[in-house]
């Protein structure tokens, strides 16, 4: 009984349950904070959707990974890494337009869209918990998830400020942190990716 495999499918299939969950909560959190930030013109609740799409996207290929080989799990923490690393970038680019351009952010959108984001991810991160030192495109949702949490207390202060002073510019400057903590994140897990690829790869005789 004991090489029969049943523990291996357990554990693959809480793993499933994990990351379905997962997926749901951050397609529908990106969804309502893309609508939010658009209406509230808010770069910090735009830059924490796309966060949080990049997460669904994150938790949809760890879920394709289950089962797989050590390259394919390489390759997808490849792919999460490197889809994260360019919306970090397009967020700063959305800060610059916005900058130039004029933005008046609405502060009771930003911080009740960020506190209900808030309570989405330290829930996915408490069902993550028990996965963050696993296999390298589990450990990538776990960082994407963090890096949530993060932005979120970053939106709610932003928010904050931006009612107490009346100024755009404390909601231009958590997009450009969220946007700089997420290209961090992509470059730790490319990172993870890129040792994962080695240690898959035979040596050559």
């Amino acid at each position: 009984m004991s090489d029969c495999g049943c523990h291996h499918e357990a554990k693959n299939a809480q793993e499933q349950r994990v990351l379905r969950i997962a997926l749901a909560l951050n397609a529908a959190m990106a969804i309502i904070g893309g609508i939010a930030g658009w209406i509230a013109q808010s770069t910090g609740l735009l830059a924490d959707a796309l966060d949080m799409l990049s997460d669904a996207t994150a938790y949809a290929i760890g879920l394709i990974a289950i089962g797989r080989t050590t390259r394919f799990k390489a390759n997808a923490a490849w792919l999460s890494g490197s889809v994260l690393l360019v919306l970090g970038l397009g967020v700063l680019v959305e800060v610059g337009r916005r900058v130039i351009h004029g933005a008046e952010p609405l502060s009771g959108w930003m911080i009740g869209t960020a506190l209900l984001s808030l309570a989405v991810n330290v829930t996915v991160l408490r069902m993550l918990s028990p996965l963050k030192s696993g296999e390298v495109h589990l450990r990538a949702t776990w960082l994407f998830t963090r890096a949530d949490v993060v932005a979120n207390f970053g939106v709610i202060l932003a928010g904050i400020l931006v009612l107490w002073l009346g100024s755009p510019y404390p909601d231009f400057f958590i997009g450009t942190l969220i946007g700089l903590y997420v290209i961090k994140e992509a470059v730790e897990i490319l990172g993870d990716a890129r040792q994962a690829r080695t240690e898959s790869t035979p040596p050559t005789a």
